[in-house]
């Protein structure tokens, strides 16, 4: 994946890969014109709780555990067996950048602890020493291995999957969070306008949570939809952040050599992928993972599907599979270092960018590139490109404009299209669910919906859980604490 922050389009686009549009548009399934009437029923209610997470991704894990640590009853939904989301079962176990371009680390709080707990044989990346370094040699070195951009080496570690998994799930255990997994969140209990909870769909069948505060953290909006907030759903269809795919990763491959054949002779790379694109279509090239004998493929990118839509959903995931095989065959006929690869693993969740944004009260935009500071900040998220400074994350940013009782951290916040290409990342959904956690916890126990917490306290509370402030917003946490 390449940057690209100049060109015809004024800057505009600044993530650009290979897109691959293979939707069929006659495949999409027609509107039957038909239904059927479902009866009216009553639905059991599973737990009573302050704060309901619904998702266990990173935004989700991030909220309950924030939460949890503050003494709210939490409890979290989570539709798959496992915690993390696309960071663990979508096999994105390339975390990308948590440091600014001078190295400086600003993916705080719970997110560094996370990592940190990782043994140190699940985590590859640069040293701390080499963080903000523009020595070229270096920066050549690890830009092979996805954590070096525009010459500047960058905090973006890859993670074994298992053992994200496994640091989550403790972290979720310690912290008191109620988990409760293959259960589905299908709709918001509103009752007076307000989200009341949410009920979900389970081998129990359907049940409810009723929480004083919920949190929706399904990545796509599910619950503030379906709520009746208002969201944005426009993409630019020459970016990437729009496509899906299934990840998957080979193994019994040599990644180093690999990886100096690309380096050492890149007219025989190139002409590589030139076959592989003619010969299976849709041709992506390897990642480095979180060990030498491990490859990560994190594409073909498929465009002109809809993560909300089931037909596509189910589209991708055979092409995709599909995919992984044609190119096993191709990588081990052709490519050096993969003579001895086999199918270790297809991700269990697909790979989905973008659905919905929210219709937030504070959107980040392209306007707050400028270096500014909200005084509602409650993270800082690193930029695209050295020449724009680190982004203030304000918390209207996961604040329906209207809806009571609901905040909306990660992937699905409220910003424009351009901000969410790396608002949708790992390390900034870990930031806005830690404070969506906070803020969630501190409005139950003060019995007021979250618009009306005193941003000062959350600010105080998350800089309290290690969470990085700057001056402006630092300064009202500290009145707040006072």
């Amino acid at each position: 994946m390449g940057t690209n922050p100049e060109g015809a389009d004024g800057g505009r686009l600044f993530f650009r890969s290979e897109v691959f549009s293979g939707r069929d548009p006659a495949r999409r399934r027609a509107p039957t014109g038909r239904s059927v009437r479902e009866a009216a029923r009553e639905i059991p209610v599973h737990a009573i709780c302050d704060v309901l997470v619904v998702g266990g991704g990173p935004a989700g894990w991030a909220a309950a555990v924030a939460a949890a640590r503050l003494g709210a009853r939490t409890l979290l939904l989570e539709r798959h067996n496992h915690l993390g989301g696309l960071s663990t079962g979508g096999l994105v176990v390339w975390i990308d950048r948590m440091t600014g371009w001078d190295g400086a680390l600003l993916i705080r709080g719970l997110a560094e602890e996370l990592l940190d707990r990782l043994p140190k044989d699940a985590l590859a990346g640069p040293p701390r020493e080499a963080w903000g370094s523009r020595e070229a040699a270096t920066a050549a070195w690890w830009a092979l291995r996805t954590a070096a951009f525009h010459g500047i080496v960058t905090h973006s570690p890859s993670a074994c999957p298992e053992h994200l998994k496994a640091a989550s799930l403790e972290m979720a255990a310690e912290a008191g969070v109620d988990l409760v997994f293959h259960a589905w969140g299908a709709e918001p209990v509103i009752e007076a306008g307000a989200v009341t909870g949410a009920i979900f769909e389970s081998k129990q069948g359907r049940r409810a949570v009723l929480a004083k505060v919920t949190v929706d953290a399904t990545g796509d909006g599910d619950l503030y939809a379906r709520a009746g907030a208002a969201f944005a759903d426009d993409i630019d269809a020459r970016d990437i952040h729009h496509c899906m795919n299934t990840s998957w990763v080979f193994g019994g491959v040599d990644m180093p050599r690999y990886l100096a054949w690309r380096a050492e002779k890149p007219e025989e790379f190139s002409e590589f992928m030139r076959r592989g694109k003619e010969a299976v279509g849709f041709f992506d090239k390897a990642f480095a993972s979180w060990r030498d004998d491990v490859a990560l493929f994190m594409g073909p990118r498929l465009a002109g599907y809809s993560a909300v839509m089931v037909d596509d959903l189910s589209e991708v995931e055979v092409t995709s599979h599909r995919l992984m095989f044609r190119h096993l065959e191709r990588y081990r006929a052709e490519c050096p270092g993969f003579a001895g690869a086999f199918p270790m693993l297809s991700a269990p969740q697909l790979g989905v960018r973008h659905t919905r944004r929210l219709g937030g009260v504070e959107p980040v935009t392209r306007d707050w590139w400028d270096g500014r500071v909200s005084p509602n900040e409650i993270g800082v998220s690193p930029s695209l490109a050295p020449k724009f400074a680190p982004v203030s994350v304000p918390y209207g940013a996961i604040v329906p404009v209207a809806l009571e009782g609901l905040l909306a951290p990660g992937r699905h916040l409220a910003c424009d299209t351009t901000s969410h290409s790396f608002l949708r990342e790992i390390p900034q959904c870990w930031l806005t669910g830690q404070a969506a956690g906070v803020a969630a916890a501190l409005a139950a126990d003060r019995g007021v919906m979250p618009r009306a917490v005193p941003v000062g306290e959350i600010q105080a509370a998350l800089c309290r859980q290690g969470a990085l402030l700057r001056d402006a917003a630092a300064a009202g946490a500290s009145a707040a604490a006072e």
